[in-house]
Order: structure tokens, then sequence, then C-alpha cells
């Protein structure tokens, strides 16, 4: 999962899809639920399944037909085997890197 960028917004998606990790979930719908745009979400999952962390299948072509009113199919997204873990990982990372202090040099001059 090396070279993920692990933005807020990427943090966001997963821990929203970690809610219920063995449930296919709809994009625009996780978006939604975290505050995002269509035009934010679906880059962000794009990347997420290029990582190997999600993987996406397009619903029956019967139930969005079946809908009042009809509607597009939705594409849905869902763990791969390992991406729960994978997921939970990155996100631990981004907290430990965001709450490690850092160390500043001006403000502790090495004397010889």
């Amino acid at each position: 999962m090396s070279g993920l960028r692990m933005t807020m917004q990427t943090q966001l998606v997963l821990k929203e899809l970690l809610q219920n990790p063995t449930q296919p979930q709809y994009g625009l719908t996780v978006g939604q639920a975290v505050g995002l745009q269509s035009g934010t979400i679906h880059p962000i999952l794009a990347r997420l399944e290029r990582a190997g962390i999600l993987e996406s299948s397009w619903e029956d072509p019967d139930a969005h037909t079946a809908a009042t009113p009809p509607r597009p199919r939705r594409r849905y997204y869902s763990f791969t085997t390992g991406g729960a873990e994978q997921a939970r990982l990155a996100l631990a990372g981004a907290y430990k890197s965001k709450s490690s202090p850092t160390t500043n040099t001006a403000a502790n001059p090495v004397t010889d």
C-alpha cells in the first residue's frame, strides 16, 4: 500500500468503509456519510481500488431498471481479501505520524 496518499478525506472514507467492512457500499452513500462530493469521493475510491484495498462491482442490471424511478446502475465497493486490515494499518500509520512529536533542531541546538 505504499504510495497511497493518506489525505484527511481518504482517512474519512476508510473509517466509513470500516464501519461495516463485509458489506459492499455504494460510493455516493459513502460520500454523503463523510460529507464529500462525487468529484472527491470517486477519485479516492479509484485510488483505493488501484492500491488493492478495495474492489468494485456493478449492481445487477435488473436492480436499477426495477427502481422507481429508474436510475443508472450503481457501482459498489468492498474490501479485497486483506483490504480491511490494510486499511486499519494505514489509518494507524496516519494517526501515528500525526501524533508523533517532531524535533526542532533550532529549539534544541547541539553544543560541543
